[in-house]
């Protein structure tokens, strides 16, 4: 077996993408694996997901009922998934019908106003959250923003021992355009890497997330105790991370793409879409 039939079984081909790493990993695109065969190598191994999502304050109205209900059609069907929904507002949380072997924990936080505690609070709560329940439950978890709707297949070829997600507007950039923190004095800074890195997708194996959203959570916390803040907030922390720990499977830019870029060739499949934002209404008093 070569290593790319290993990680990729029954592999396709692309040629107009990059399908690896430097280092080896995985890019998931379609075309290059057969679900059905990661499918059967999970359930036999007794893969089960949890998804961790943050709907707090009006982002649980806006965006947390067709968030769900498109997870429920999409997001690793035919697996054990248990939802952590942590809100400031759970008596708001839609009550939902769910597949087989689904489930739904709601989980109370406090709404924070400024990013930099929305950043921090949000790293913190997922390593305690990971250590304290959902290692005892799941063998992996994702970690996604709200504001997206499923619209394909979401499925455990996904899933991996550290899995980043490539942003969509970065992806076919030039490395000089992207915005990783360039502050030294910031935790998170950065002079070149790999990638850019989108924070509304990342995830893994228990201990694999846990670790990340440690060393995050600690590098925000320095920050804050320097008077420093990240650029991009948890985002420019994440790309850090990945950066001095290279994800063993990355996503192409199907798996949270914003359709406000358009069409283009190399995205055959949109999986996960951006929702539309209205910021004036959303956002905390930055």
């Amino acid at each position: 077996h070569s290593k790319n039939h290993t990680q990729n079984p029954g592999k396709g081909y692309r040629t107009d993408v990059q399908t690896h790493t430097s280092w080896g990993a995985p890019i998931m695109w379609d075309g290059i694996f057969q679900a059905d065969l990661y499918d059967q190598t999970h359930r036999t191994n007794r893969s089960s997901v949890a998804l961790t999502v943050f709907a707090v304050g009006r982002y649980l109205d806006a965006y947390l009922g067709a968030f769900l209900n498109s997870s429920e059609r999409h997001f690793m069907v035919g697996l054990p998934v248990r939802y952590y929904i942590f809100t400031d507002l759970p008596e708001k949380v839609p009550d939902l019908q769910l597949g087989p072997q689904r489930s739904l924990e709601i989980i109370r936080v406090e709404g924070h106003s400024r990013w930099q505690d929305i950043s921090m609070a949000r790293m913190k709560t997922i390593a305690d959250t990971i250590e304290s329940v959902i290692r005892h439950s799941s063998t992996h978890v994702f970690c996604m923003d709200v504001d997206q709707v499923f619209t394909a297949r979401f499925g455990s070829e996904a899933l991996g021992d550290l899995v980043a997600l490539l942003h969509a507007w970065y992806y076919n950039l030039p490395k000089v355009l992207y915005t990783y923190d360039h502050n030294p004095q910031s935790s998170a800074f950065m002079v070149t890497g790999d990638f850019y890195y989108h924070a509304a997708v990342f995830g893994g194996s228990c201990a694999s997330v846990k670790a990340l959203a440690e060393v995050c959570y600690q590098g925000i916390l320095r920050d804050m105790e320097n008077g420093v803040e990240a650029l991009w907030h948890d985002e420019s922390h994440l790309n850090k991370y990945f950066w001095l720990h290279r994800p063993s499977k990355v996503l192409s830019p199907e798996y949270c793409w914003d359709p406000f870029i358009g069409q283009k060739s190399d995205i055959r499949v949109a999986r996960l879409l951006w929702a539309p934002k209205n910021y004036k209404e959303l956002r905390p008093n930055v």
